[in-house]
């Protein structure tokens, strides 16, 4: 199957089940709402290593947002409830409530499942925190020094799909390095989907496993050129440079949508192929087989 003059694989990227969490961050100004945003999406791209994916779904308008306000929905994802249990207070506590002029609000209200958040940052107001009920829900005023950072008790948790990923094979690394920003930016402000690595793009695929015993993950090297002929090559005989875009969404549909979006932004100029990175499909059990989501 070709696209113009790029070659779609035959194969399929593996995603995973996880949970994930939507927070509403709010500031005063895009400035002080961008900072807040470097903050607590950092250090979040993979789970390999980090507490929890995290990237911004989209920007909100003030009509938008709770208070009237400028703001972002960021979502974050672990392997389980009790894992952003943990992490996200943290992230919050550490990122947002640090951060000039910010509140977070729940951007899940509807969702059964719940983790604490201003139930636990309230204890750094040193009992000078105060609590107050609106439409039955619960925020926190927490003292700091430009007045009050105002925090929802809890957050709600539903289950998502992690792990989506479109593979662009290029004959430069200057046609790489375009394609793989077109690919990332049309996926910006798409409700459902985030892209956690740098800029949306991963230079450092992955495989499960390692010669060295304690990592659970090494270097994909069958996508890596400078290994040809040392390992079975997966990159087409032209390609000579390979960016992957990882996604994670809030549903099966919404992963789906975003690689067929970021495999279509991504043809141009100096793309050979686009390919998936998978496990033989023993692990995830999705599985987005993008010759049937680009035909469709």
């Amino acid at each position: 199957m070709n696209l113009g003059s790029t070659f779609i694989e035959d194969t399929f990227a593996e995603a995973f089940g996880m949970s994930y969490t939507r927070l509403v961050v709010t500031a005063h100004d895009e400035h002080w709402l961008d900072a807040a945003i470097r903050e607590a999406t950092g250090y979040s791209s993979s789970v390999i290593a980090c507490d929890a994916e995290a990237g911004v779904e989209r920007r909100l308008s003030p009509r938008e947002t709770p208070d009237g306000r400028p703001g972002a929905a960021i979502l974050m994802f672990g392997f389980s409830q009790d894992a952003l249990g943990k992490a996200v207070p943290k992230r919050a506590g550490q990122c947002l409530m640090t951060c000039p002029s910010t509140a977070v609000f729940d951007g899940l209200a509807t969702a059964e499942k719940r983790i604490a958040l201003g139930k636990h940052l309230r204890f750094f107001g040193d009992g000078y925190q105060k609590s107050k009920l609106v439409d039955g829900k619960r925020f926190w005023r927490v003292p700091v020094m430009d007045g009050e950072f105002l925090v929802q008790e809890d957050l709600g948790v539903d289950k998502g799909v992690g792990g989506g990923n479109v593979i662009i094979q290029t004959v430069t690394k200057e046609a790489g390095l375009a394609a793989a920003r077109r690919a990332a930016e049309a996926l910006r402000n798409t409700e459902g989907v985030i892209t956690p690595f740098p800029g949306g793009v991963a230079r450092s695929g992955s495989k499960v496993g390692s010669r060295y015993k304690d990592l659970p993950a090494s270097t994909s090297d069958f996508f890596c050129p400078t290994l040809r002929g040392r390992v079975e090559s997966k990159l087409h005989a032209d390609a000579n440079c390979a960016y992957e875009i990882v996604i994670d969404g809030t549903s099966e549909g919404a992963v789906g949508a975003a690689m067929a979006a970021a495999a279509q932004a991504a043809l141009g100029e100096g793309v050979v192929a686009i390919s998936a990175g998978n496990y033989g499909g023993k692990l995830g059990k999705f599985h987005f087989h993008l010759r049937k989501l680009l035909a469709a």
